[in-house]
């Protein structure tokens, strides 16, 4: 399958203003996923929630994107990027404005259902049509700044949710969390399609119902166990449920490679470097998951920070990620190739170092620095790398790579937090607890520099990746 793109649009469009919209719905739908953390609280006082409803709330809106997020590539074939973009962003708008306006914890909770199908249709679009609008150099930046955004909407949704409950704006406490998206949403719909270009596929696409249907339960009998499982002491159902969900995954890749129209075009994984690479990428986001997790609640509960202190605690982290999100592109080729490797080293250095500050004592100067050091490692671990296996696979593959980059750190960020999160909660104290995790957290990132090693050493020529 071919991806034709309309060549007047593409001229016509600068490229500026085109990324512009395509991160600011990228960053939104990051946000999203921990701005509620902060507000949890609140909105469970004042809809009288029970417990179950309030984390359905939070880890709802996660485990629906995660199911849905191969699929909705897909759609972007099969419709055009820019179609499924704006129809994701229509529909994420509206939904936070049901969010916002929910009488009760029962419409919140199917209101943030819909908010996260909306997510999930526009998410994989983004690094599509910037896998097909954009090459070279300017490709590489433009990756840099979706790195960069992709993580970073985590972290500044604690920050932006911390800030917005506590100014208790007009009085509407916990609403204007998801109120906030729907003027952004409907500036982006306006300008959205005057800027975005169309493109679709040359030959007629198709939806492979038995792969969805198939991923769809294979991605939920294992993303439930891990949401919820932790909390529930992990009993029998859910370890059957992880091996049903596994052994279905399987199944899923083998009729994918006979199928012929495939739901994840495989041809994606086949370059040389393009396996190990994500790998790479996917253990440092996963990481990044569990570190800032562990870290915040560490910075609440022992350190008795409130949500906003513990947010504004990781402007070092985002100085760095960002710093080096922006300006990795401008260093020599030498130093380019080396920093997949060497950033998650610099990433579990930052993190073990801060543990150890964190253990004997707390001292807010000495730690940023680390987390300086930390967020720049992590950006060096990921957006060089992922710009990488961009230029090995063909832009036809564009929705494939899309898809394994937004699914892969999902389930690597939840299977972390499900795994590491018991070993910070088994420990006697929190300041144990976190050295415990970051420990671990530094073995899992020497694994990844172990699997970045292969994707740095491939080399893409005219004819395709070569090792060099």
């Amino acid at each position: 399958m071919s991806i034709s793109v309309t060549a007047s649009a593409v001229t016509a469009v600068r490229r500026g203003p085109m990324l512009a919209v395509l991160l600011a719905g990228q960053i939104m739908a990051s946000m999203d996923g921990s701005i509620v953390s902060v507000a949890a609280r609140t909105i469970r006082d004042d809809l009288r929630a029970g417990g179950a409803a309030v984390q359905l709330v939070v880890s709802g809106y996660l485990l629906t994107t995660g199911v849905l997020l191969v699929t909705c590539a897909r759609l972007g074939d099969i419709a055009g990027h820019r179609r499924v973009f704006l129809a994701g962003l229509a529909w994420f708008t509206g939904a936070s404005l049901a969010c916002g306006l929910a009488p009760t914890a029962g419409v919140l909770v199917a209101a943030r259902v819909a908010q996260a199908v909306g997510a999930a249709l526009l998410a994989p679009q983004v690094f599509s049509l910037i896998q097909l609008h954009w090459d070279g150099p300017a490709r590489r930046r433009a990756i840099g700044m979706y790195g960069m955004v992709l993580a970073l909407g985590v972290a500044l949704g604690q920050v932006i949710g911390g800030l917005v409950v506590g100014a208790d704006l007009f009085g509407l406490t916990w609403r204007p969390v998801f109120l906030v998206n729907v003027p952004i949403g409907a500036v982006l719909l306006v300008v959205g399609p005057r800027l975005l270009p169309d493109s679709r596929a040359g030959e007629r696409a198709r939806l492979d119902p038995l792969g969805v249907a198939v991923l769809t339960v294979a991605m939920t009998a294992l993303t439930v166990p891990l949401i919820f499982g932790r909390d529930q002491g992990w009993p029998a159902w859910s370890w059957v449920s992880l091996a049903g969900g596994a052994a279905l995954l399987a199944a899923f890749g083998r009729h994918e490679s006979r199928a012929r129209h495939p739901l994840l075009d495989l041809a994606a994984l086949r370059p040389a470097g393009v396996k190990p690479g994500l790998a790479a990428c996917w253990t440092v986001m996963g990481c990044y998951t569990v570190f800032l997790l562990v870290l915040t609640l560490h910075l609440q509960s022992a350190l008795g920070l409130s949500p906003l202190q513990a947010g504004l605690a990781f402007v070092p982290y985002t100085v760095g990620f960002g710093t080096l999100s922006l300006t990795w592109t401008r260093y020599p080729r030498r130093l380019r190739d080396a920093l997949p490797v060497a950033g998650p080293v610099a990433f579990a250095a930052g993190a073990v170092l801060l543990a150890l500050l964190h253990r004997h004592q707390w001292n807010p100067y000495a730690a940023s620095p680390l987390l300086l050091l930390a967020g720049a490692g992590h950006a060096a671990g990921y957006s060089p790398l992922i710009a990488r296996i961009a230029s090995l696979v063909e832009p036809r593959l564009a929705s494939a790579v899309s898809a394994l980059n937004s699914t892969g750190p999902m389930l690597a960020g939840v299977t972390a937090v499900a795994g590491l999160g018991s070993v910070y909660f088994a420990a006697p104290s929190s300041a144990d607890g976190l050295l415990r995790v970051v420990a671990a957290v530094a073995v899992l990132l020497a694994a990844g520099t172990a699997c970045a090693w292969p994707a740095v050493r491939t080399r893409q020529t005219p004819a395709g990746p070569t090792r060099g």
